[in-house]
């Protein structure tokens, strides 16, 4: 019995014993040389990347008045369409399409025959009333009449005068008579015929001057004001230039711009209403430069802007103020004065970049120059 109590702790000692070797890992080295340890190799130095180089160029800079650009349309600064007063026969009709009239001009006679007697009547009631006051006036001077009788032939002469008014105002409502200096542009009638009252006769328009209108928009308004002066370009190709004349203080619902009016001379009407223009209006002078289109880029937020470096070589981004756009370039404001901006590599580049500057050469120099004499 004490056999077997001996055999098993013996048999547990050397289980624990070559549990414990097996934990030391000394086995691996059994049957074989042991290996000294690998060594790492060495990691290559990255070579440094050269600095991308770029042109720069600090541009002549000009003063240059914005230009603001409207699309719009001309319109007859006035516009009046005549209707009768009354109903009736067109007894005359001394005017046709395309007449050029003044102001008080007649337009257009119904027949009026009776109305025409009445006032000859009157006239002859008023005459003679005119010569009874004027006699009863003496009388009353020499004491040979009562002046009660002079005031008598005073009232009936007063009766006499609003009589004819009243006959020749209803005589004037078988007319009409221009109520401006303009151009007939429609008649709707023909001689000799019917109209009702409250007809439509003619259209009239007045031309001098013509305007041209538009809308302009909310952030280029503070640059615009009455009295400045502006171009208008038609669409058959002629330029005229007109003064700004009104500028609205509420803006369109819809489209968040601001209607404004050109008043252009128009002496010969030789400028149609309803006409496409382009209204140009040129603010006061701002401090820019002039650069070409393919300088501009956009930055790291989206912004429209120019890339330039700094004193220590280092990629910079300024958003640019659009003062104008010209055949020769890109007039540009918000630019530093000091700026040398990257005309060749901006695209390759971004915002805090080390860049190797290169001065542009006088070829691209030259051109610069060249651009901005051309937009002064």
């Amino acid at each position: 019995m004490s056999k077997i109590r001996f055999h098993k702790l013996a048999a547990l000692v050397v289980l624990v014993a070559f549990a414990a070797w097996m934990g030391t890992g000394e086995f691996s080295s059994v049957g074989s040389a042991q290996t000294a340890p690998e060594e790492k190799p060495a990691v290559a130095e990255t070579p440094k990347v050269p600095l991308r180089t770029v042109m720069v160029v600090a541009p002549p800079r000009i003063e240059h008045a914005r230009a603001i650009r409207i699309s719009g349309q001309t319109e007859a600064e006035k516009r009046a369409t005549l209707a009768t007063r009354a109903a009736g026969i067109i007894a005359e009709l001394p005017v046709k399409q395309g007449d050029h009239i003044k102001q008080g001009d007649l337009i257009l006679m119904l027949d009026a025959e009776e109305k025409a007697a009445a006032v000859e009547t009157s006239k002859a009631v008023l005459s003679q009333r005119k010569a009874e006051w004027e006699a009863a006036q003496k009388l009353t001077k020499a004491g040979s009449a009562a002046k009660l009788t002079g005031d008598i032939a005073w009232s009936n002469f007063q009766t006499a005068q609003s009589q004819l008014q009243a006959s020749e105002a209803e005589l004037s409502r078988n007319q009409v008579k221009a109520p401006f200096n303009g151009v007939v542009d429609r008649v709707a009638v023909e001689l000799g015929s019917s109209v009702a009252q409250g007809g439509e006769v003619a259209t009239i328009l007045s031309l001098d001057p013509i305007l041209a209108k538009g809308e302009i928009s909310e952030r280029d308004l503070r640059y615009v004001k009455i009295g400045d002066e502006a171009d208008v370009s038609l669409i058959n190709g002629e330029v005229v230039k007109g003064t700004v004349r009104y500028i609205s203080r509420d803006a369109t619902a819809k489209t968040r711009t601001f209607p404004i009016e050109i008043a252009v001379p128009n002496k010969d009407n030789a400028i149609p209403a309803g006409m496409t223009a382009e209204i140009t209006v040129r603010a006061n002078p701002t401090s820019a430069v002039v650069l070409p289109r393919s300088v501009v880029t956009l930055g790291q937020n989206g912004d429209l802007g120019i890339r330039a470096i700094d004193a220590a070589s280092k990629v910079v981004f300024y958003p640019i103020d659009l003062v104008d756009d010209t055949q020769k370039g890109l007039v540009l404001g918000g630019i530093p004065a000091d700026a040398r901006i990257i005309i060749a590599g901006q695209d390759l580049v971004k915002e805090g970049d080390e860049v190797q500057a290169q001065v542009a050469d006088e070829a691209a120099l030259k051109k610069l120059a060249e651009s901005a004499a051309g937009t002064q």
